[in-house]
């Protein structure tokens, strides 16, 4: 598939994730997923009680690993919770970890059949990963999904702030 047409596929938008009308969102969890601060505590506000009962259920998840659950009260009938690494200066598998969670992501929109899923930068706010270095991991390894799973009509970026929307439509005009 042409660069150009995945391209197409791709979007960069700065805006919260919890307003996004697709048919899954990425949750940045943490290993318990069982909530916390920046996008899983406004996920979880969002989304309403039953999704901490869902996660509950599903007994956590490893760094690099994505669980589903129901979207609830969100706009997203999904939400797909990975667990990014906490950066410990790139000797740890870092960037391979960031790329599983991805990929893992992306795996199960074709399992449940899901055709647009939007994305936060997972693992750039209190994980501490570099945000350039974690745009890379993110644009590469959705340009690389969209090439095989040609089901999926468009991955949304989501960023929060101007720096991150910045680095996000650099990163994807340099592709």
């Amino acid at each position: 598939m042409p660069i150009s047409e995945r391209l197409e596929r791709m979007l960069v938008l700065q805006s919260d994730i919890t307003d996004q009308a697709v048919d899954a969102i990425a949750n940045a969890a943490n290993e318990s997923l069982l909530g916390g601060g920046g996008v899983d505590g406004a996920i979880h506000r969002a989304a309403g009680p039953e999704l901490l009962a869902a996660c509950r259920q599903l007994g956590g998840c490893p760094t690099g690993q994505a669980k589903i659950t129901p979207g609830y009260n969100l706009p997203a009938q999904w939400v797909i919770h990975t667990v990014g690494p906490v950066w410990r200066g790139g000797h740890h598998n870092e960037d391979e970890l960031l790329a599983s969670c991805y990929r893992n992501s992306l795996a199960l929109t074709l399992e449940y059949d899901l055709r647009t899923l939007a994305f936060p930068a997972i693992s750039t706010g209190v994980y501490g990963f570099p945000l350039e270095r974690a745009t890379r991991i993110a644009i590469a390894e959705v340009s690389t999904a969209l090439t095989n799973l040609p089901a999926i009509e468009q991955v949304r970026f989501i960023c929060f702030g101007d720096e991150a929307y910045r680095v996000y439509q650099s990163v994807l005009a340099e592709t």
